[in-house]
């Protein structure tokens, strides 16, 4: 029997790189993105005795910005997956195909060639409704260009759209983030995803900003009124940032979050794959070498920081990814993996954060309180063990 298995493909290109991005991404020539695609599918097509021990069911094309490739050239990546791995069919359903794209860089022939792929579902950024903002941000698109690209996208007929959002910007107040999900929730997105700034070394926004110009208070006033007003217009939230139509849950996200396998395709790619972790080559002219070099035989010269996860690292991984969660862990699956009960391993971790209300149980589930949301990088570290 097959085991299920996600598949990452990373195109690790952009028009220009935003000010608060730290992503591997560049932006390229055209020779350079046509040299890339051929070296990624000469990496797919290396993985061909791992892709008949598995099923996938999901599948996420991501960057930079793969909308900034031609249609075509996503189109043969797919291919190349469909001659090496096989997807879900029939009882199984259809595989969620997910492509990121930014608008500006997407028309109306690049959606249709995406559709015609099979890519099901689109993951929009647009980060801002506010055109200030976005200029601040150093996107390339307009809220209008947004509006024009997504009309377009439904129709073409895609009916499962998320929008990616960015809270807590520099200057940003908690009326104009409103405005921003009131436009959003406006035109019916099937799912939206809504992130709070973080500054990350090596981008303007590190030299421009510090972590004094964000307010932290505020973020969490718009954390929370987020959830509220999203919840009232008909999104639920099922992970700590991301919010859904009933059935409209990303797939490929959850295989992440509640530790799944998955295999990352390309630059910089990471993988988990028999409770091993590693990526890939992060330097594109090494990536494109090495391609050159070992071109029936590509992925164990890419492989980079290849580590075998420890049965302690492992429970610390299902507790604080599975925590992100709103339903959080099931405690049955715990013991069904290590052998051992929840309570047995982290029993003190749990009295102690549950009579600070931070986390609750029912119903064989132990998850966040919205007080536990709130402090959730200070309650996931108390889950680790080494």
């Amino acid at each position: 029997m097959k085991k299920d298995l996600g598949l990452y493909i990373h195109i690790p290109f952009c028009a220009r790189k935003c000010d608060y991005c730290d992503f591997l991404s560049a932006p390229a020539d055209e020779a350079t993105k046509r040299e890339y695609v051929k070296a990624l599918i000469s990496e797919i097509k290396s993985y061909g005795q791992l892709g008949a021990e598995y099923l996938v069911k999901t599948i996420f094309i991501g960057g930079g910005t793969p909308s900034f490739l031609e249609g075509r050239f996503i189109a043969d990546i797919l291919s190349a997956v469909r001659e090496v791995f096989t997807l879900c069919e029939g009882k199984e359903g259809v595989p969620e195909i997910t492509i990121e794209i930014n608008p500006g860089t997407v028309t109306g022939d690049k959606l249709l060639s995406y559709k015609k792929a099979g890519i099901n579902r689109l993951s929009i950024g647009l980060q801002s409704a506010d055109n200030r903002q976005l200029r601040l941000l150093g996107r390339i698109h307009t809220f209008e260009t947004f509006r024009d690209n997504y009309k377009t996208a439904r129709e073409l007929g895609f009916q499962n759209i998320n929008i990616d959002l960015i809270s807590a910007l520099p200057g940003q107040t908690l009326d104009s983030w409103l405005r921003t999900l009131e436009k959003t929730v406006a035109i019916e997105p099937e799912h939206i995803s809504a992130y709070s700034l973080i500054i990350e070394e090596g981008t303007p926004f590190f030299e421009r900003y510090s972590e004094e110009d964000l307010d932290e208070e505020l973020d969490r006033t718009i954390y929370g009124r987020t959830k509220e007003y999203l919840e009232s217009a008909g999104y639920y939230r099922y992970e700590i940032s991301n919010y859904a139509q009933k059935g409209f849950v990303c797939k490929h996200n959850c295989v992440y979050w509640t530790g799944r396998e998955y295999l990352g395709l390309g630059l910089g790619a990471a993988s988990l794959l028999n409770h091993t972790r590693f990526h890939n080559e992060e330097d594109l002219q090494a990536y494109l070498k090495l391609s050159k070099n070992h071109t029936d035989n590509f992925y164990p010269y890419i492989r980079k920081d290849i580590k075998k996860l420890t049965k302690n690292q492992r429970m610390e991984e299902f507790m604080f990814l599975g925590l992100r969660m709103s339903g959080g862990i099931k405690k049955s699956e715990f013991s069904r993996q290590f052998g051992q009960s929840v309570q047995e391993v982290y029993g003190n971790v749990i009295k102690r954060s549950r009579l600070e209300g931070l986390i609750n149980e029912k119903r064989g589930k132990i998850y966040l309180t919205d007080k536990g949301i709130d402090l959730s990088n200070m309650v996931m570290a108390r889950f680790l063990l080494e």
